[in-house]
């Protein structure tokens, strides 16, 4: 029961470190993915060890297969929490709105604007914005309160290079460390 246990507390490790260095990986962060995979290694051997060394006990087997089933929520919830990365944003709405725009870009997002043509010549208007993804949900409910019928679509890039995102991020979060410290004190 012991070793059940212990498998099962290791799952709940292993995944999520898996999961963080998968996504590490992805990113581009060799240092990081590399320590996560050192980790993970360790932990892998060790678990396998265990279930390995006696297959005739199939509370270890599982122990393993649970605490990886539960690991793997888990690591999606610190993946989410952790909101590694950027997310691009494209926002359609019927009319030009000054008034969000200006909101978005007080809040420290860079907003392109641009007039689209759509189904039957009807025009609309398109925000474009490049972004943390921990700020997404952020800039979705500014839109929504300003825009609630827009639509709204985001995706991670792969790349990007230039333009305003890196000093908007860099003032952005200035801005959110001065207010949490005055709001703090």
């Amino acid at each position: 029961m012991l070793q059940a246990l212990i498998i099962f507390i290791a799952q709940l490790l292993f995944v999520p470190v898996l999961t963080l260095r998968t996504i590490t990986m992805v990113k581009g962060m060799k240092e990081k993915a590399a320590a996560l995979g050192m980790l993970e290694g360790i932990i892998y051997v060790i678990t396998l060890g265990i279930v390995f060394s006696d297959l005739s006990n199939y509370l270890n087997m599982i122990a393993y297969a649970l605490g990886f089933g539960i690991g793997l929520y888990i690591g999606q919830i610190i993946e989410q929490k952790l909101a590694i990365g950027f997310v691009s944003i494209e926002v359609n709405i019927l009319n030009k709105n000054e008034e969000l725009t200006n909101h978005l870009r007080d809040e420290g997002f860079s907003v392109s604007t641009a007039e689209v043509e759509g189904m039957n010549q009807a025009r609309r208007y398109r925000l474009d914005c490049t972004a943390r993804r921990d700020r997404e949900g952020e800039f979705i409910k500014i839109v929504s309160t300003y825009e609630p019928s827009a639509f709204i679509v985001s995706y991670e890039p792969r790349n990007f290079k230039g333009g305003y995102i890196t000093k908007a991020m860099k003032k952005t979060k200035n801005k959110h460390v001065k207010s949490k410290v005055h709001t703090s004190s």
